[in-house]
């Protein structure tokens, strides 16, 4: 009931299949998607494996609300260690591939081993099976699920894939569902490119059922009325989308601008979502052409844009005019604001190329950042770029480098590194602006303090998905913080990130967050799973999952001096806007958060925590 209560075990290695029954114990400790993910990985790799080894392992994983009338209930989680990081990664994606595998009969598919040529996956409800996929190797995402469902014969059949980034081994490669919905942060399209593994197509026709319907029906209605009633997700999001935020964040003085330098970017009113709806003077058209919704959503935040077919990206390029998925604000910040560039059509571009050849826009955008001030100093010179001329605001720079370094080719190699490598390997180490080698999201932590102590100590690297203290510190929920104090953020952070954790493993979409409590959460659960699913219970399972990574970090020879910021944050004042001359104060917050999790002094789980949560 909610749980399918099967998992398929695929080795690459020896061409195998296997069905095999859900642990129902771990299920019950860590309710599924990312939290019993993470139990099945932490149990069977080594936490000092070699990410792109064969011993690494990834699975796809499904919650128990995943493919239920629970608004948002399509969201699944792809788990590994991370290509980017080193660290635990568990990369969560939306549209309707997650439901269609849960309608295939499966709660998750770990893959192991490596094949010895290219293969994909194609599950049909009960039966799954290896196919050759040389003939797939090399094309992008957008054709890959194209040519999929030609073979296949099935043009409902739900492809996640990796495209030509995924194969080269760009550091931070995504895998990509439904065309342009990723599992997108920590490289986890680079691990399943080191397997050969091409992609996963899946048909499903079974259906979910759930432990009490009339119950469950009464609960899952009561929170879509609590969804649809929320000026964020009720207006806010299925107007603006994400986007909402740009002029919002840039305003509060949380704006990252030209790799962090500045805390406010004067073209951001160009890159928003007002700029999106706009009719362009070119050809009278709006670059926004719809909204879009994943499965079974009611807050529809996804956005559909068409480039200016008079853009010089794509001028003659037909296969780029159609409407395909729209900027996100993490993504027009990346591609936008920390490079300096605002001509929306070009970011719209560089967006559909990280979408076409499977690549986080926040990584390599701010890998990009991270080159433009290299070469601002002479670090880098035209002489290793192949002649582009690396400059902030430089939209045809940006352009220029999303399609070299999706294909792996030219300086977009170097690109591909993401910012980390790239920064040590020409004498810059400082210039990474993220937290274990993840690059930052688009919030300034000297703007917004309680983001920096999220950053500092996030288990997959630098993520606001983790604890999204913007919602407080920003947009008052569930009640307004000071973004410029750090009394109590060791708390909101510790809270947000346990509540986040079951969120994500139930299956749902963590911006339900914004109207939705875990009092809204919990009566779905409950009804959907047998076990008694209360409030409290869904907060110590997401605390015992957070511990879980921890001690996966730790295993893998992370310490407490990895939960830290670069200098720039902690030494360099913002230079403008609220919080002109302020720093991130992450050593007044670290300690209290440390303590309240029940942790050392040096960042370490106690034995007292550990038996608490049965860990």
């Amino acid at each position: 009931m909610g749980w399918a209560r099967k998992i398929l075990r695929v080795n690459l290695t020896a061409g195998t299949v296997k069905s095999e029954p859900l642990n129902m114990e771990w299920a019950q400790k860590y309710l599924g998607s990312r939290g019993l993910g993470t139990k099945y990985l932490v149990e069977e790799i080594d936490p000092k494996v070699d990410p792109l080894s064969p011993d690494n392992k990834l699975i796809f994983a499904t919650g128990p609300l995943t493919g239920t009338m629970a608004s948002t209930g399509g969201r699944y989680t792809v788990i590994t260690k991370g290509a980017l990081t080193g660290a635990i990664a568990c990369s969560n994606s939306g549209g309707f591939f997650g439901a269609e595998l849960k309608y295939a009969g499966w709660d998750m598919i770990i893959f192991e081993g490596k094949a010895p040529s290219p293969v994909f996956l194609y599950v049909e409800n009960g039966t799954a099976r290896l196919l050759p996929a040389d003939h797939l190797w090399g094309k992008s995402v957008w054709d890959t699920e194209h040519a999929i469902k030609a073979q296949l014969q099935d043009p409902l059949v739900r492809v996640s894939t990796i495209g030509v980034s995924g194969e080269k081994g760009v550091k931070y490669a995504c895998i990509v569902n439904d065309l342009h919905r990723a599992a997108g942060r920590s490289g986890v399209g680079t691990v399943m490119g080191s397997k050969n593994l091409k992609a996963v197509a899946v048909r499903g026709t079974e259906g979910v059922k759930v432990r009490d319907f009339k119950e469950f029906f009464a609960a899952s209605n009561a929170a879509k009325a609590v969804l649809s009633g929320n000026a964020v997700t009720g207006q806010g999001l299925p107007t603006y989308g994400t986007q909402v935020l740009m002029n919002v964040i840039n305003e509060t003085g949380a704006m990252p601008t030209r790799n962090h330098r500045d805390i406010q970017f004067e073209g951001a009113h160009k890159i928003s979502a007002e700029a999106m709806a706009e009719k362009r003077p070119t050809d009278g058209k709006s670059n926004l052409v719809a909204n879009q919704a994943c499965f079974g959503c009611t807050i529809a935040c996804g956005r559909v844009s068409m480039i200016d077919k008079n853009h010089y990206t794509v001028q003659n390029r037909p296969e780029y005019w159609g409407a395909s998925g729209g900027l996100e604000y993490e993504a027009a910040w990346a591609l936008g604001s920390n490079t300096g560039v605002d001509d929306l059509e070009a970011l719209t571009f560089a967006n559909f190329i990280c979408n076409e050849q499977g690549m986080d826009p926040i990584s390599f955008g701010a890998t990009v950042s991270a080159a433009m001030e290299l070469f601002e100093i002479g670090a880098i010179t035209t002489e290793q770029t192949g002649g582009i001329e690396l400059r902030f605001g430089s939209a045809e720079a940006l352009t220029q480098l999303a399609e070299l370094t999706g294909k792996g080719e030219g300086f977009g190699a170097e690109i591909g590194l993401g910012s980390k490598l790239l920064c040590e390997k020409y004498g810059h180490p400082e210039f990474h602006m993220g937290v274990k080698g993840q690059e930052f999201p688009a919030y300034d932590s000297r703007g917004i303090q309680g983001m920096g102590l999220t950053y500092a100590t996030s288990n997959r690297g630098a993520c606001h998905l983790r604890s999204y203290t913007v919602a407080s510190e920003i947009l008052g929920i569930p009640e307004k913080t000071d973004p410029l104090a750090t009394d109590g953020k060791a708390g909101l952070v510790k809270a947000f990130q346990d509540a986040t954790a079951a969120f994500d493993s139930a299956g749902i979409c963590i911006f339900t967050s914004f109207a939705w409590s875990l009092q809204d959460v919990a009566p779905q659960v409950d009804a959907a799973i047998e076990g008694g699913w209360s409030v409290d219970r869904l907060v110590e399972t997401g605390e015992r999952i957070w511990n879980l990574e921890r001690q996966f970090n730790l295993a893998a020879g992370f310490t407490a001096k990895d939960d830290t910021l670069p200098k720039r944050l902690l030494s360099e004042p913002a230079n403008s806007g609220p919080a002109k001359g302020r720093v991130n104060d992450l050593s007044k917050m670290l300690p209290e958060y440390y303590e309240i999790r029940g942790w050392t002094a040096d960042g370490i789980p106690t034995n007292e925590t550990l038996a608490r949560l049965a860990l």
